[in-house]
């Protein structure tokens, strides 16, 4: 299988080259290879590689920035992944996508599953919204992976900057009214590169992937606030004099983009479709390991 991947020196991207690099021809590219905010660029990348499957984890992912960015901000997520699309499926290729926890408006009690109505509270949530449809709406056999909360090891993100932060403060105040399941770059990775292998095993590949095309909510299990993530990372440092972590309300750390209070996906459509995923906490402590 010729496999295009975007968006590689991203946390997610990243990893996916180690995991199907191993599972196909693949070519992968940055910014540089593809610039996700020229359409014509676009188009040309892919129908010089004619893959058989677009991996797309390429996104705008700054969410305040998005508020004063928002035409950027929907040619990245919305217009490009709908070209990606298109080309797909001119070329009878499928496509996997990931999008967010943002689609949701975080008013429910109880974890989201794939069914219930999105209704963004911030451009950023939008524009992945917008992507989504544009995806579903051009018929092309698709997976679009939701999760949440994504860290890794390098790039920027909430892990590497409570790392730092433990280092430099001798506290840190972090939101503890917002819940999530923080969700490792290499788990979403290497739960991709087995519905990727699955596809590959099936007797007729592209009726396996038109049978199991839609939405699926992959995120580790359980959940945490911030304060949790922020207390759990802090906790798993090897320095003796610690910072406090100490829980704030969302209210004393606004932000220009407002967050869903409650974010936390059902992956339990996932689990049965593909495979089992871990608990947030169990991952933590392997990456720290690797980290440290």
């Amino acid at each position: 299988m010729k496999i295009l991947l975007t968006g590689v020196s991203g946390q997610v991207g990243h990893e996916l080259v180690r995991y199907l690099g191993e599972l196909g021809d693949l070519v992968a590219v940055d910014r540089n290879g593809m610039d996700l905010e020229d359409l014509d660029h676009v188009r040309h990348v892919i129908r010089a590689v004619r893959p058989q499957l677009i991996v797309n984890p390429a996104a705008y992912t700054a969410v305040d920035l998005a508020e004063s960015e928002p035409d950027r901000a929907m040619a990245i997520n919305c217009h490009a992944p709908a070209i990606m699309a298109e080309e797909a499926s001119r070329l009878g290729a499928a496509m996997i996508h990931y999008s967010t926890d943002y689609v949701f408006d975080g008013t429910k009690a109880s974890p989201y599953r794939e069914d219930d109505c999105p209704n963004p509270v911030s451009v950023y949530g939008a524009t992945k919204l917008a992507g989504e449809q544009a995806i579903v709406a051009s018929g092309v056999p698709h997976i679009i992976l939701r999760t949440s909360w994504v860290y890794g090891t390098r790039g920027k993100n909430f892990l590497l900057t409570i790392r730092r932060l433990a280092q430099e403060r001798s506290e840190l105040r972090i939101v503890s009214d917002q819940a999530g399941a923080p969700t490792w770059s290499g788990t979403i990775a290497a739960a991709t590169a087995g519905i990727v292998s699955q596809g590959l095993q099936a007797d007729d590949a592209h009726t396996w992937w038109q049978e199991r095309s839609g939405i699926y909510h992959l995120t580790s299990q359980g959940q945490t606030t911030w304060h949790g993530f922020a207390s759990a990372i802090v906790d798993r440092l090897p320095f003796e004099n610690k910072p406090l972590v100490l829980p704030i309300t969302s209210q004393e750390y606004p932000t220009p983009a407002k967050r869903p209070k409650y974010s936390v996906l059902s992956s339990e459509r996932f689990t049965k479709e593909f495979c089992s995923l871990p608990y947030w906490d169990d991952v933590l402590d392997d990456v720290m390991r690797t980290l440290l």
